[in-house]
């Protein structure tokens, strides 16, 4: 942005404060100095007591409150909240509904502290409304500098601490805001959007750090963990997902300068272990995006990584598929959830994988181990996992290769479960999966050379198919984490499932994902579909739930696009006029037992 648009945008932020105070904020910024937190005294009443979200706060979250994306450090995606039960979901009625003005995907979690609630949209927008009734408190836009690189245009939501919202704009900046009134407290370039990388994760909050990864594996980035001083935006450190040279790790990458483009991007938010100062990440995969392009495993892309949250070092890894061929990112983490295995506790980390594979491992303060798996859709690459160390005996006949023959694999590209998170009822015992079964996907590899900001992918999809005798596609799936056993499976003979899981104390479970615009209530013990909401697009977003004055809310944030429409798009190819589009358009959704 230009020194003179960049004053007409703080003009306008600012609304009628002084020229003099305009040019301050200008000029501190332009040193590198945070602006002040605040520049005026329009704060809409409900904020004006508004409860500092502490390092406490975050480790033990009320139950009335929805304070992080998934609510809690685990991911488990559950609230203790029982007003809303089986005997009485089937009530539930709209209470009040924002639209956001944007179309595209919406993904965002709404984040609830006392009454004050937070969406994030594409477009870099930020929206605080008063959660029991739908008004704005206050709205943030950040202008996109002219060529911003977004292939993918959304957002996953906001981090809160202390008296700040924590976001990170698309062109890959990270902004931390005044809570009561929006205004910019500091900013801080992350990396290089020209370059490739850009942002659409919610930043992760723990262990007196701001965390953020970056989007562009299809674009030749090198992906990391970065961390951030929350009070001055100042950098603390930068952990990358592919070594250089030297580094542990290293020898898995062919010689040369691959490894400076080498993918490996982290795009949805970590979960943390408080008890071991861990903090749980996923990666995607490699640059590009075909094996034979960069022979070897290809540490540490289609992984999850452990990262200490005090130092940034790199403390274990679990890779899924070495050598990833087949665009199956494994950026979503894996919750934590301790389980039983023969009669005995393992401190666990589940992850339902977009491989197909369901992954039962072991966090130590260290080392990350493999326990067991098994598929949980269609899957065709891998004969067989050692049954020690997980790794995949692939088949050779279901890996792409560059200027090869199509190769059909199952699941497809999209996997059988994309990054929309997975929920765990610790009264159940029960872990809620949003499953894409009876898809399988054809790809070949092109030859691509690396420009800094292009494709990088290296890769050419054939047609999707269906596996034989198919008669759905999305499900929701219910596994008990101790006996490893699937419990129950809902299907939806007409939709794929992209529906992130929220799960209660009243022994519901809350999805949507599906084209034909609604949210769903489950029993969680038995899978009975108990009631539906048709809303106005589909929705993508995790639900959340929270309480005002007593009373608990269900929030929907619906909004269809990007790959869920790409899916849908390819059913209709493959069932012509069986899957029409998807209406688009972001809006807030919220319910209440009436």
């Amino acid at each position: 942005m230009t020194a003179s648009a960049w004053r007409r945008f703080v003009a306008l932020a600012l609304g009628s404060v002084s020229l003099l105070a305009v040019m301050t904020i200008i000029g501190r910024a332009q040193q590198g100095v945070p602006a002040p937190a605040s520049t005026t005294t329009a704060v809409a009443p409900l904020l004006r007591n508004y409860a500092p979200v502490t390092a406490q706060r975050l480790l033990k979250p009320e139950a009335d409150n929805w304070l992080m994306i998934r609510g809690t450090y685990d991911g488990w995606g559950y609230s203790p909240l029982k007003q809303i039960t089986t005997s009485n979901v089937g009530k539930l009625r709209q209470v009040w509904k924002f639209e956001t003005g944007e179309m595209k995907t919406h993904q965002s979690a709404p984040v609830v502290n006392n009454g004050v609630m937070f969406i994030t949209t594409p477009n870099n927008q930020i929206v605080a409304l008063n959660a029991k009734d739908g008004s704005v408190l206050w709205r943030y836009r950040r202008p996109r500098p002219a060529g911003t690189t977004m292939p993918h245009d959304t957002n996953r939501g906001v981090a809160l601490y202390g008296d700040k919202v924590y976001w990170a704009a698309g062109e890959q900046v990270l902004v931390a805001l005044d809570a009561r009134t929006g205004q910019e407290v500091w900013t801080a370039k992350v990396a290089e959007n020209s370059s490739g990388y850009y942002a659409n994760l919610a930043p992760l909050i723990a262990g007196g750090h701001v965390m953020v990864g970056t989007s562009g594996g299809e674009l030749g980035v090198r992906g990391f963990v970065a961390a951030f001083d929350p009070a001055t935006g100042v950098e603390k450190w930068r952990t990358y997902t592919v070594p250089a040279p030297g580094e542990p790790g290293s020898d898995t990458w062919p010689k040369g300068d691959q490894w400076k483009t080498g993918g490996g991007p982290v795009w949805v938010t970590g979960n943390y272990d408080p008890e071991t100062n861990l903090a749980f990440w996923g990666t995607g995969n490699g640059g590009p995006w075909m094996g034979d392009q960069r022979p070897g495993d290809n540490l540490y892309i289609a992984s999850t990584i452990a990262v200490d949250v005090a130092t940034g070092r790199l403390k274990g890894h679990f890779q899924y598929s070495p050598n990833e061929s087949w665009d199956w990112d494994e950026a979503s983490p894996p919750i934590l959830v301790d389980f039983q295995r023969n009669g005995k506790p393992v401190k666990g980390l589940v992850n339902v994988a977009r491989n197909g594979y369901l992954y039962f491992l072991e966090r130590t303060s260290s080392a990350i181990k493999f326990r067991d798996a098994k598929p949980y859709v269609r899957q065709t690459v891998f004969r067989s996992l050692d049954p020690v160390t997980g790794r995949p005996d692939v088949d050779p006949d279901t890996k792409p290769m560059t200027g090869g023959p199509m190769k059909t694999f199952c699941p497809s590209a999209h996997g059988g479960k994309n990054w929309p998170p997975i929920a765990f009822n610790p009264q159940t015992r029960m872990i809620y999966v949003p499953a894409n079964n009876n898809l399988c996907g054809a790809m070949t590899g092109v030859p691509v050379t690396y420009t800094p900001g292009k494709g990088y992918a290296g890769a050419s999809y054939g047609g999707g198919s269906i596996a034989p005798g198919a008669k759905h596609f999305g499900e929701v799936q219910a596994w008990n984490v101790d006996t490893g056993a699937q419990v129950w499976m809902h299907p939806f003979p007409k939709s794929p499932n992209w529906g992130s899981m929220l799960t209660t104390g009243g022994g519901l479970v809350f999805s949507g994902g599906t084209a034909d615009r609604k949210i769903h209530a489950f029993d969680a013990a038995t899978g009975k579909l108990l009631w539906e909401f048709e809303t106005n697009s589909g929705i993508v977003a995790p639900p959340s739930t929270f309480s005002v004055d007593g009373k608990q809310y269900l929030a929907v944030h619906a909004g269809w696009g990007g790959d869920p429409r790409g899916m849908q798009g390819g059913l209709n190819n493959l069932f012509p006029g069986e899957f029409p589009p998807v209406p688009e358009g972001g809006a807030v959704w919220v319910f209440a037992v009436e």
